[in-house]
Protein backbone atom coordinates (compact mmCIF):
# COMPACT_ATOMS: atom_id res chain seq x y z
CA UNK A 1 0.00 0.00 0.00
CA UNK A 2 2.48 2.40 0.86
CA UNK A 3 4.21 1.51 -2.38
CA UNK A 4 1.25 2.81 -4.27
CA UNK A 5 0.99 6.02 -1.88
CA UNK A 6 4.48 6.93 -3.09
CA UNK A 7 3.70 6.74 -6.40
CA UNK A 8 0.87 8.80 -6.44
CA UNK A 9 2.29 11.31 -4.44
CA UNK A 10 5.39 11.10 -7.30
CA UNK A 11 2.96 11.69 -10.10
CA UNK A 12 1.57 14.65 -8.63
CA UNK A 13 4.12 16.44 -7.92
CA UNK A 14 5.49 15.90 -11.65
CA UNK A 15 1.94 16.88 -13.05
CA UNK A 16 1.88 19.98 -10.68
CA UNK A 17 5.44 20.89 -12.39
CA UNK A 18 4.58 20.25 -15.57
CA UNK A 19 1.65 22.65 -15.45
CA UNK A 20 3.76 25.47 -13.76
CA UNK A 21 6.33 25.48 -15.94
CA UNK A 22 4.50 24.91 -19.81
CA UNK A 23 2.05 28.02 -19.96
CA UNK A 24 3.32 29.64 -23.09
CA UNK A 25 1.29 32.30 -25.39
CA UNK A 26 1.46 32.03 -29.21
CA UNK A 27 2.13 35.95 -30.18
CA UNK A 28 0.47 35.94 -33.99
CA UNK A 29 1.43 39.26 -35.39
CA UNK A 30 1.09 40.87 -39.41
CA UNK A 31 4.85 40.11 -38.93
CA UNK A 32 4.88 36.53 -37.81
CA UNK A 33 4.24 34.40 -34.94
CA UNK A 34 6.41 34.61 -31.61
CA UNK A 35 5.76 32.60 -28.76
CA UNK A 36 6.32 33.65 -25.13
CA UNK A 37 6.98 31.56 -21.95
CA UNK A 38 5.59 33.20 -18.56
CA UNK A 39 7.74 32.80 -15.57
CA UNK A 40 6.06 31.04 -13.20
CA UNK A 41 7.42 33.10 -10.38
CA UNK A 42 5.53 36.01 -11.27
CA UNK A 43 2.34 34.88 -11.09
CA UNK A 44 -0.06 37.65 -10.39
CA UNK A 45 1.38 39.07 -13.96
CA UNK A 46 1.23 35.52 -15.32
CA UNK A 47 -2.14 35.19 -14.45
CA UNK A 48 -3.44 38.93 -15.97
CA UNK A 49 -1.71 37.91 -18.72
CA UNK A 50 -3.23 34.99 -19.49
CA UNK A 51 -6.47 36.19 -18.58
CA UNK A 52 -6.33 38.55 -21.28
CA UNK A 53 -5.46 36.53 -23.55
CA UNK A 54 -7.79 33.74 -23.04
CA UNK A 55 -10.52 36.58 -23.37
CA UNK A 56 -9.26 37.72 -26.55
CA UNK A 57 -8.37 41.22 -25.39
CA UNK A 58 -5.39 41.72 -27.24
CA UNK A 59 -7.26 40.95 -30.80
CA UNK A 60 -6.17 43.46 -33.34
CA UNK A 61 -4.52 45.74 -31.32
CA UNK A 62 -1.47 47.67 -32.68
CA UNK A 63 2.11 47.97 -31.32
CA UNK A 64 1.67 51.72 -31.05
CA UNK A 65 5.37 52.42 -30.26
CA UNK A 66 8.50 50.96 -31.54
CA UNK A 67 12.29 51.97 -30.93
CA UNK A 68 15.14 50.26 -32.44
CA UNK A 69 17.97 48.88 -30.50
CA UNK A 70 15.45 49.05 -27.81
CA UNK A 71 11.82 47.19 -27.37
CA UNK A 72 8.39 46.78 -28.76
CA UNK A 73 5.36 48.11 -26.92
CA UNK A 74 1.43 47.10 -27.62
CA UNK A 75 -1.11 46.22 -25.38
CA UNK A 76 -3.13 49.53 -25.49
CA UNK A 77 -6.62 48.82 -26.09
CA UNK A 78 -7.61 52.32 -27.75
CA UNK A 79 -5.07 51.23 -30.41
CA UNK A 80 -7.94 48.58 -32.08
CA UNK A 81 -9.26 49.99 -35.26
CA UNK A 82 -12.46 51.61 -34.78
CA UNK A 83 -14.84 49.28 -36.86
CA UNK A 84 -13.87 46.78 -34.22
CA UNK A 85 -15.62 45.41 -31.81
CA UNK A 86 -14.29 45.89 -28.29
CA UNK A 87 -13.31 43.48 -25.50
CA UNK A 88 -14.72 44.47 -21.60
CA UNK A 89 -12.08 42.94 -19.40
CA UNK A 90 -11.67 43.82 -15.43
CA UNK A 91 -8.59 45.99 -15.57
CA UNK A 92 -6.37 46.93 -12.83
CA UNK A 93 -2.57 47.59 -12.17
CA UNK A 94 -0.88 44.88 -11.25
CA UNK A 95 1.87 44.80 -8.05
CA UNK A 96 5.60 44.82 -9.16
CA UNK A 97 6.65 41.41 -9.18
CA UNK A 98 10.36 42.42 -9.84
CA UNK A 99 12.72 39.47 -9.52
CA UNK A 100 16.38 39.92 -9.84
CA UNK A 101 16.42 36.38 -12.03
CA UNK A 102 15.27 37.88 -14.56
CA UNK A 103 16.94 40.57 -16.94
CA UNK A 104 16.03 42.86 -20.06
CA UNK A 105 17.50 39.89 -22.21
CA UNK A 106 16.90 40.29 -26.24
CA UNK A 107 13.23 39.12 -25.89
CA UNK A 108 12.33 39.62 -22.11
CA UNK A 109 8.70 40.06 -21.88
CA UNK A 110 8.09 42.79 -19.62
CA UNK A 111 5.51 45.24 -17.82
CA UNK A 112 4.71 48.77 -19.22
CA UNK A 113 4.08 51.54 -16.16
CA UNK A 114 3.76 54.68 -15.41
CA UNK A 115 6.83 56.62 -14.11
CA UNK A 116 8.37 56.56 -10.59
CA UNK A 117 6.65 60.43 -9.78
CA UNK A 118 3.47 58.60 -9.83
CA UNK A 119 3.67 55.36 -9.29
CA UNK A 120 6.43 54.97 -6.97
CA UNK A 121 5.42 51.21 -5.92
CA UNK A 122 6.23 50.52 -9.46
CA UNK A 123 2.56 48.89 -10.19
CA UNK A 124 2.48 47.70 -13.71
CA UNK A 125 -0.30 48.64 -16.36
CA UNK A 126 -3.42 46.40 -17.06
CA UNK A 127 -2.39 45.20 -20.02
CA UNK A 128 0.43 46.81 -21.78
CA UNK A 129 3.40 45.05 -22.49
CA UNK A 130 7.13 45.42 -23.94
CA UNK A 131 9.39 42.70 -25.75
CA UNK A 132 13.40 43.82 -25.48
CA UNK A 133 15.00 44.37 -28.55
CA UNK A 134 18.15 46.35 -27.30
CA UNK A 135 21.93 45.76 -28.54
CA UNK A 136 24.87 44.39 -27.41
CA UNK A 137 27.16 45.50 -23.60
CA UNK A 138 30.22 44.26 -23.05
CA UNK A 139 30.63 43.37 -19.48
CA UNK A 140 33.06 46.38 -18.92
CA UNK A 141 29.54 48.88 -19.34
CA UNK A 142 27.34 46.85 -16.86
CA UNK A 143 28.91 47.52 -13.21
CA UNK A 144 27.74 51.28 -14.14
CA UNK A 145 24.15 50.06 -14.79
CA UNK A 146 24.35 47.42 -11.08
CA UNK A 147 25.28 50.77 -9.29
CA UNK A 148 22.42 52.90 -10.52
CA UNK A 149 19.70 50.57 -10.93
CA UNK A 150 20.89 48.28 -7.29
CA UNK A 151 21.21 45.33 -9.02
CA UNK A 152 23.39 42.46 -9.15
CA UNK A 153 24.54 40.61 -12.58
CA UNK A 154 25.56 36.53 -12.10
CA UNK A 155 27.89 35.32 -14.61
CA UNK A 156 25.55 33.88 -16.41
CA UNK A 157 23.09 37.43 -16.58
CA UNK A 158 26.21 39.30 -18.05
CA UNK A 159 26.92 36.69 -20.36
CA UNK A 160 23.86 37.34 -21.75
CA UNK A 161 24.30 41.14 -22.12
CA UNK A 162 27.31 40.52 -24.32
CA UNK A 163 26.18 37.72 -26.35
CA UNK A 164 22.53 38.56 -27.12
CA UNK A 165 22.16 41.56 -25.99
CA UNK A 166 19.09 44.40 -24.23
CA UNK A 167 18.16 46.92 -22.04
CA UNK A 168 20.03 46.74 -18.68
CA UNK A 169 19.18 50.23 -17.96
CA UNK A 170 15.51 48.88 -17.07
CA UNK A 171 16.48 46.29 -14.56
CA UNK A 172 14.97 46.72 -11.47
CA UNK A 173 12.39 49.03 -12.49
CA UNK A 174 10.25 46.85 -13.98
CA UNK A 175 8.31 43.48 -13.94
CA UNK A 176 9.97 41.38 -16.02
CA UNK A 177 7.61 38.30 -16.73
CA UNK A 178 8.08 36.01 -19.14
CA UNK A 179 10.82 35.62 -22.38
CA UNK A 180 10.47 34.94 -26.07
CA UNK A 181 11.41 31.42 -26.47
CA UNK A 182 10.46 30.96 -30.35
CA UNK A 183 10.27 33.76 -32.82
CA UNK A 184 13.02 36.38 -31.85
CA UNK A 185 13.63 37.39 -35.51
CA UNK A 186 10.09 38.85 -35.70
CA UNK A 187 11.11 41.29 -32.87
CA UNK A 188 13.94 42.63 -35.35
CA UNK A 189 11.34 42.47 -38.24
CA UNK A 190 9.04 44.71 -36.46
CA UNK A 191 12.04 47.08 -34.91
CA UNK A 192 13.28 47.59 -38.25
CA UNK A 193 10.62 49.66 -40.04
CA UNK A 194 10.20 53.19 -39.76
CA UNK A 195 8.77 55.11 -37.24
CA UNK A 196 7.30 58.71 -36.98
CA UNK A 197 8.53 61.09 -34.04
CA UNK A 198 6.26 59.59 -31.64
CA UNK A 199 7.66 56.31 -32.44
CA UNK A 200 4.62 55.11 -34.13
CA UNK A 201 5.37 52.53 -37.01
CA UNK A 202 4.72 54.00 -39.87
CA UNK A 203 3.60 50.53 -41.50
CA UNK A 204 0.70 49.28 -39.05
CA UNK A 205 1.82 46.04 -37.14
CA UNK A 206 -1.02 44.36 -35.38
CA UNK A 207 -1.65 41.39 -33.02
CA UNK A 208 -4.04 39.30 -34.80
CA UNK A 209 -4.33 36.97 -31.95
CA UNK A 210 -2.94 35.36 -29.08
CA UNK A 211 -3.15 31.62 -28.20
CA UNK A 212 -2.40 30.18 -24.73
CA UNK A 213 -0.89 26.83 -25.11
CA UNK A 214 -1.31 24.18 -22.34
Amino acid sequence: MKKYIVVFIISFLSLQFTASTQEKVRIITTQGEMIVYLYPETELHKENFLKLAENNFYDSILFHRVIKDFMIQAGDPYTRPKNMKNVYVSLKKVPAEINPKYIHKKGALAAARQGDDVNPEKKSSSSQFYIVQGRRYPRKYLPAFEEKNGVKYTEAQKDLYEDIGGTPHLDGGYTVFGEVVQGLEVIDKIAQGPTSVSDKPNLAVYILKMEVIN
